[in-house]
């Protein structure tokens, strides 16, 4: 039987289609929780495995991990697309799901770097990316899993579920993490209680896999597989039918990388921007950001369902074109109400710092310059800063020269000037208006996410849409979206300035936006067994 002809008399049952659902957003939820549990806590994580006297290298050097395990993420989407491919939906993402759990539990098992020495980060980084191969199975099995159930003129919204889950997994880790810090308490938290988090993978391991085994096998494989028509090598002909590599650029640059540099940037970059561009406590911060994710939610829901009435490719475009405009000023907006003190004092005494060779690696342990030094000081107080030339390396702080440029004479002349000292906690007021602008940007990401389950599902033919699917969704996502917290961190601390990894997230979204308004077809209503 031709493939374009494989057709399945697979009958609808609400129930079941409840239960698959059910089944793989929970799914979801838990992998992504073990994934993300690793950002949320990459402060601690830094200082446990990779401790130096900087606090900002050790951040760097955890995003850094961060990172490797997106950029495993592809070849994992490689395997486990060709066994979904060739063995059926349901197994592969049965198999993602219990190599991201014992990993990440064995993150939490792992000595720390004063225990073992170099073996505790090189064991970090093997869990890192065997978290990384499991996601790049994860999100392409189950969301053609739900796809392929999905009754005519609900896909959207059946698939947006599994959406929600991604977002679903943040706010869990989130969860987890501060009702972990409650319970057991600051000192326990800081000595082992970061662990538990970790180990509780195991039990969302249990559960998930108790439902994921009750489902039966997609009814769109299943059909294929009697007929025959299965692709004898996924991943080659991934690559090789025709137009299938145009497909999977405009899926990986047009959808996959515009969609997570936003999602990312509401989740990570807000995070750390709350924490140390605005000296948030980090239990603020983490409820902030935590809360606006769980109202925000809803919208990743809504954009799936209204996918199924007006496209798919309308709500993206229009996400994007609206990040664009006002992303950037919610941001400074965060920035006026978070800590008004900080941005006042940054107004009225702006620090300047000169000298010439001005320098400055954010990885290295000590500068080698005088002036690079300065620079370390200021990046590790998250405080603000311009540079200029000049013969010999000096501060001024509101216009005036700093006498003393030791760590403690630079730290009396920025209270002097009224910059805050420590953490801050907004009033809820300022945190309901921090609030309002982290939630606007959830539901832009939701708009951008919402539809693409579906959207992708239905982009590529059957015999080879776990593949064709997975490699470019985890390209994009792993390369453009999991390299954004370590190069939007990156480029503040070179700069200085809070607000300029934002530049990051906004050049890969003109991009995306671009690359759909060029080759990006309307996708809804299309069959999904040819």
């Amino acid at each position: 039987m031709a493939v374009g002809m494989v057709r399945s008399d697979y009958v609808m049952d609400a129930r079941r289609d409840r239960l698959v659902i059910t089944a793989s957003a929970l799914g979801t939820v838990f992998e992504w929780y073990d994934f993300y549990i690793y950002g949320v806590l990459a402060p601690i994580i830094g200082r446990t495995f990779f401790p130096t006297d900087n606090p900002t290298v050790e951040l760097l050097y955890t995003l850094a991990g961060f990172a490797i395990g997106f950029a495993f993420r592809p070849i994992g989407a490689m395997l486990f697309g060709y066994l979904g491919d060739r063995l059926g939906r349901k197994y592969t993402f049965l198999a993602t799901i219990v190599l991201m759990g014992v990993a990440t539990a064995g993150v939490g098992l792992t000595p720390s770097a004063a225990s073992i020495g170099i073996a505790a980060p090189i064991i970090l980084i093997g869990l890192r990316i065997a978290q990384g191969l499991a996601l790049g199975g994860e999100y392409g099995g189950a969301a053609i899993y739900v796809a392929e159930h999905a009754p005519p003129g609900k896909r959207g919204f059946y698939t947006s579920f599994i959406q929600a889950g991604v977002i679903g997994g943040f706010v869990l880790s989130l969860i987890v993490v501060v009702g972990t810090q409650a319970i057991v308490g600051p000192a326990v938290w800081a000595a082992w209680g970061w662990r538990i988090p970790f180990i509780l993978s195991l039990a969302l391991l249990g559960i998930s896999l108790w439902m994921r085994l009750m489902l039966r096998e997609s009814p769109v494989f299943t059909a294929m597989k009697a007929a025959g028509a299965q692709a004898k090598n996924p991943l080659k002909e991934a690559f090789t039918a025709p137009g299938n590599r145009r497909r999977m650029l405009v899926a990986m640059i047009g959808i996959a990388a515009g969609f997570t540099v936003i999602a990312y940037t509401v989740m990570f970059q807000a995070l750390y921007f709350l924490q140390n561009g605005l000296h948030v406590s980090p239990g603020m911060a983490q409820l902030l950001v935590g809360g606006s994710a769980f109202f925000g939610v809803g919208s990743f829901i809504f954009f799936g369902w209204l996918s199924d009435r007006v496209g798919r490719r309308k709500p993206i475009l229009i996400g994007y074109a609206l990040v664009l405009v006002l992303a950037l000023p919610l941001y400074q907006f965060m920035g006026h109400v978070a800590n008004p003190a900080l941005e006042a004092a940054a107004v009225r005494a702006p620090v300047v710092v000169s000298g010439s060779d001005c320098r400055f690696d954010p990885f290295a342990k000590v500068q080698p310059t005088a002036c690079g030094k300065l620079l370390d000081h200021f990046s590790k107080r998250g405080i603000p800063y311009d540079k200029q030339e000049a013969a010999v390396p000096g501060v001024a702080i509101g216009g005036k020269a700093v006498a003393d440029l030791d760590p403690a004479g630079l730290d009396r002349a920025l209270a002097a000037a009224g910059y805050p000292g420590g953490a801050v906690t907004p009033d809820w007021p300022a945190a309901a208006l921090v609030f309002g602008a982290l939630l606007i940007l959830w539901i832009l990401s939701g708009a951008t996410y919402g539809p693409v389950a579906a959207l992708l599902s239905e982009y590529f033919p059957a015999r080879i849409r776990y593949s064709s699917l997975s490699i470019p969704y985890h390209i994009g996502t792993g390369y453009f979206g999991g390299f954004l917290p370590l190069v939007s961190q990156y480029i503040v601390a070179r700069t200085g300035d809070p607000y300029a990894g934002l530049w990051y997230t906004l050049a890969v979204v003109a991009l995306a936006l671009v690359t759909c308004l060029i080759g990006l077809p309307e996708t809804k209503d299309r069959p999904l067994d040819a």
